[in-house]
């Protein structure tokens, strides 16, 4: 017959340790996994760049000025928008880890859409990129919604539409205001 052995104070640190560490994994590949850590940064950039190319392409800018604003919004944009991130994870309680998970994975995926807004702009001539730019855009905001819409059980062509829509309303202004500028300033 057997006996226990008295589970000691240290005993049961470690065995709670290596419980909290490894739920705490589970945690964070379950965050990892989780699809609104991508959706957010990647629909933010995705709108943004559009409608940057759509307004710089209808004021006219060159290549350079459209370039520069997209490196600008591939760094200083994504950076804010992540540390928003960060900042709203831990202000729900998030732990600092999977608080800088969800940083890290919006960062990358706004850095990887910026990134291919600008492969178009520097691989296209300026009237072809702004065509490829936006008809790329509205596919990925068609993806993302369909993926979203498939992952709430929603009706996929209702979201995919509703995205849409928004996502023109904000191209469409951003030209109307690129084509008011170049107008005012009589760009050539």
């Amino acid at each position: 017959m057997k006996m226990s052995t008295p589970v000691t104070g240290v005993q049961a640190k470690t065995t709670e340790s290596q419980t909290d560490g490894s739920a705490a994994l589970r945690r964070g590949w379950s965050e990892f996994k989780t699809l609104r850590n991508y959706i957010f940064g990647s629909s933010a950039a995705i709108i943004t760049d559009v409608s940057l190319i759509v307004g710089l392409g209808s004021a006219r800018a060159g290549k350079a000025p459209l370039l520069a604003g997209l490196l600008t919004i591939a760094v200083a944009d994504n950076v804010s928008d992540s540390l928003g991130i960060h900042l709203y994870k831990e202000s729900e309680g998030y732990s600092q880890r999977l608080s800088l998970l969800s940083t890290v994975l919006n960062f990358l995926s706004r850095l990887l859409i910026s990134c291919t807004f600008i492969a178009i702009v520097l691989a296209l001539p300026m009237a072809h990129a702004i065509i490829v730019g936006l008809v790329w855009g509205l596919l990925l905001i068609i993806f993302i919604s369909y993926l979203i819409s498939r992952n709430n059980r929603d009706n996929p062509v209702r979201e995919m539409v509703v995205h849409v829509l928004i996502a023109v309303v904000v191209i469409a202004l951003s030209r109307y205001l690129g084509h008011a500028i170049a107008t005012y300033f009589h760009a050539p």
